[in-house]
């Protein structure tokens, strides 16, 4: 099935209202990941909508995807005052996630807009766009700005998102909490601040974000939650359910608490979403549902996308192992094994399938990568050989990978951003 055909067959489930919500979500972060024009217009035709959940999830993708062909869509999503604020808001963060300078303009008109979250996410937007502008004009001598020590080494994103703001500089955890928590700084510090804390995907680090979740802005707290449901660590479950459970909460934050829940995918986690299935607000009752499936897809071993890897189009098992080493989950290392182990498979997705357990980095994985170093196929003896250094780089403490994408489904960014993820703010 060629590429075109994929976007087509999968956009109709994602079009279907009569599908369950879990299969839309799970169709719409394939077309994620298959990308282009086409999935692009399957995805924005969705803007019509009932369910902000869905809507809101459609704008993360955009933004994720970076293509500017998504830019007109979006403009035309935080324009329309009939959407609702978090599906608005995530419009205006996923223009700032795209980097088209463009966009500035539009986010200039609503950065003053009479809803706090979509304002405070035109300014986050800004906030991103400029920055790259000035790094850019930096590193192409077009103004006599030097780069500062604090924009210089700045920490890598291993989850793989496109974020509202950078990280600022490592720092130790305490500095970078106080920043996180000064209500008197800039939004955009402030959110430097937490992504950096967020990369450290420590104990402490959780712990400090989890204060986060105390502070006045509905904004920050959603994102505080996302990200704590990006490091996926059980630390955080009792500062995400007590959000989830205060009903006076923002239903934006309390979305987002229940999907960094099913991220985490713990018994407990799961025991919490439960009594949320039946919340009045949709949007909560709704993420509860997608992030209990998610929590399923996290510990059944289960992926759709590694049944991916028996499809006729050699193009499409290639894209489906990158995926799963985005993923880099542990549960699909036999489906990757078995497609590097069958010597009749395309190289093409023999060496894909080896640098995905290169991402993976377990000790399983590089047991099996260390059977084809010697293949006969140049590209994948040579795959094997580059993924073995990623796994010892993975393993070496310099560096952390945690399932940024994990969640397929969970892209839902928030959460249901992971899964993709994932899943937004």
């Amino acid at each position: 099935m060629g590429s075109s055909e994929k976007v087509t067959e999968v956009g109709k489930i994602l079009l279907d209202k009569k599908q369950p919500l879990k299969d839309r979500f799970r169709a719409l972060f394939t077309l994620r990941n298959l990308g282009g024009e086409e999935a692009i217009a399957s995805i924005a035709a969705c803007f019509d909508d009932k369910s902000a959940l869905l809507k809101h999830e459609l704008a993360y993708c955009l933004g994720q995807m970076q293509d500017p062909q998504a830019l007109p869509h979006l403009i035309s999503v935080l324009e329309d005052k009939s959407q609702e604020a978090m599906v608005r808001h995530e419009a205006g963060e996923a223009l700032g996630a795209i980097g088209d300078p463009t966009a500035i303009e539009i986010l200039e008109k609503y950065v003053k807009d009479p809803v706090i979250e979509v304002a405070e996410t035109c300014e986050l937007a800004l906030g991103r766009l400029r920055w790259l502008q000035r790094q850019n004009n930096i590193s192409n001598g077009s103004t006599d700005e030097s780069k500062t020590t604090d924009e210089c080494d700045l920490p890598d994103n291993p989850y793989h998102s496109v974020d509202p703001a950078p990280p600022a500089r490592v720092a130790a955890v305490e500095e970078l909490r106080a920043t996180l928590l000064d209500e008197n700084l800039p939004l955009f510090q402030r959110y430097r601040a937490m992504f950096t804390l967020r990369n450290l995907s420590s104990t402490e680090s959780v712990l400090a974000l989890a204060k986060g979740l105390k502070c006045s802005s509905a904004l920050f707290r959603h994102e505080i939650a996302y990200v704590l449901g990006q490091i996926q660590s059980p630390a955080s479950i009792d500062a995400l359910t007590h959000n989830l459970r205060d009903n006076a909460e923002n239903p934006m934050v309390r979305h987002e608490c229940a999907e960094a829940l099913g991220a985490i995918a713990t018994p407990e986690a799961m025991d919490v979403l439960q009594e949320f299935l039946s919340d009045p607000e949709r949007v909560v009752r709704e993420s509860c549902v997608v992030a209990l499936d998610l929590s399923e897809y996290e510990n059944s071993g289960q992926f759709q996308y590694a049944d991916g890897l028996k499809c006729n189009s050699a193009l499409f098992r290639h894209e489906i192992a990158y995926v799963l080493g985005q993923i880099q989950s542990p549960a699909s290392i036999d489906a990757l094994t078995h497609n590097l182990r069958d010597s009749a498979e395309n190289p093409m997705v023999r060496h894909e399938c080896a640098e995905a357990l290169g991402a993976i980095a377990t000790p399983e994985a590089m047991d099996v990568l260390q059977e084809f170093l010697s293949d006969p196929e140049r590209v994948v003896r040579e795959s094997c050989v580059v993924a073995l250094d990623l796994s010892e780089y993975e393993n070496s403490g310099q560096f952390q990978y945690a399932d940024g994408l994990s969640k397929v489904e969970s892209s839902v960014h928030g959460g249901v951003a992971a899964q993709e993820q994932t899943v937004s703010s």
